[in-house]
């Protein structure tokens, strides 16, 4: 089984585009760093829920859009050692707070042990 830290943040639509290039260069540095699989998804069908959901989760504002992400590793030990290496990384380091296109006071994230895995593969 592998291991899958999870990430779910709300993005203004206005910052969609700067959100995916910070985005992109974050991806690099954790598949280098060895991470096997990096994903970033912006909402397409969510809808608000009566009692939870992403909008409410990350109190989403009119002019946001809920962002979802994962990042796959072999084990927590393997994950562990990514991040470590990837948060040490110049290219993250040099991320400031300032330079975030999003609320990252809203942003909720955890380590998952997957129960079932499935691949078409």
């Amino acid at each position: 089984m592998s291991y899958v830290d999870g990430f779910v943040l709300p993005v203004p639509r206005a910052n969609v585009d700067a959100y995916r290039r910070l985005a992109r260069k974050a991806g690099k540095v954790w598949m280098e760093h060895g991470a096997l699989e990096y994903v970033e998804a912006v909402a397409d069908d969510v809808q608000p829920g009566k009692l939870t959901s992403f909008p409410q989760a990350v109190k989403l504002k009119p002019d946001e859009v809920v962002v979802f992400s994962w990042i796959r590793y072999r084990s927590r030990a393997h994950r562990d050692k990514v991040n470590k290496a990837a948060m040490a990384d110049p290219r993250v380091a040099g991320m400031g707070s300032e330079q975030m296109p999003f609320d990252g006071k809203r942003m909720f994230w955890g380590g998952f042990k997957p129960i079932v895995e499935l691949d078409a593969g």
